[in-house]
């Protein structure tokens, strides 16, 4: 992957307002970061996210200076110029910011976004994405009546659990709402306002759920924590260990361990 061609097309995806090709850099099991907001979105629900950014926000994304590059990741500084402001002279009313991105063949496995909001900008929109739903209510125009959402959290519970469908790898949220039966940001809703979760982080408290069975299994020397972790439907051994660690407050082995000595 060229990195600089890598980092043109993000910025192009940005300014052509296209949630898609945004989300489109990521990885599929890839997560974004949205640092001051401390707001964590999967690719599925940064789609959604940006739609919602992009109907209230027509700013440019420039990169300032030049990318660095490491063996698996790349940094960048970009600035937001807010409509009609001119390119030459103080960048006032620009948002600046730097993103880190840890790369994985031609996507990124994380993107982490930091920015600040000077003073001068206060007469723009804010950039941030909570920010917009805190102007306007996320789902306020969404349709969805306190008994379907009831309905929804329900059958999807119960899809979960009888169906075991966050073992699937490659689950995305589209595809869980049509297995629920329901639009993409109704479900979206159901997680967000009936779990309190993330999508990302609603599936992957059953994954987590599931290993700690499989962990404490045959006297703490079952499975090895790698299989473990594929097993439950996690794509990379890092992956697993960061959401284990940050579910349970220990990695997977030392879990395990813990389990062994008490049974001793």
């Amino acid at each position: 992957m060229r990195t600089a061609e890598f980092v043109q097309s993000y910025f192009d995806a940005w300014n052509h307002k296209d949630p898609e090709a945004v989300a489109g850099h990521l990885a599929a099991d890839g997560t974004y970061l949205d640092v001051p907001d401390n707001e964590q979105s999967s690719r599925d629900e940064l789609i959604i996210e940006l739609h919602d950014f992009f109907a209230g926000h027509r700013h440019r994304y420039e990169l300032v200076g030049d990318i660095l590059e490491g063996s698996h990741t790349i940094a960048f500084q970009y600035r937001m110029r807010p409509p009609g402001a001119s390119r030459s002279g103080a960048s006032e009313g620009c948002i600046q910011g730097a993103e880190f991105m840890t790369l994985r063949g031609n996507s990124a496995l994380t993107i982490i976004d930091y920015y600040e909001v000077p003073a001068a900008a206060q007469v723009a929109p804010v950039a941030s994405l909570a920010a917009q739903r805190a102007q306007s209510p996320k789902y306020a125009k969404s349709g969805l009546t306190n008994d379907q959402l009831a309905r929804y959290k329900m059958k999807l519970e119960r899809l979960m659990q009888s169906e075991r469908l966050y073992l699937r790898s490659d689950l995305t949220l589209p595809e869980l709402a049509k297995a629920v039966g329901c639009s993409v940001n109704h479900l979206s809703q159901v997680i967000n306002s009936g779990f309190g979760r993330s999508f990302f982080d609603y599936v992957n408290s059953y994954r987590i759920g599931r290993a700690k069975e499989l962990l404490s299994e045959l006297g703490g020397h079952g499975d090895s924590v790698l299989n473990i972790a594929f097993s439950v439907g996690f794509n990379s051994n890092s992956a697993f260990y960061t959401a284990f660690k940050k579910a349970v407050g220990e990695a997977p082995a030392q879990y395990r361990r813990r389990l062994l000595r008490q049974t001793h």
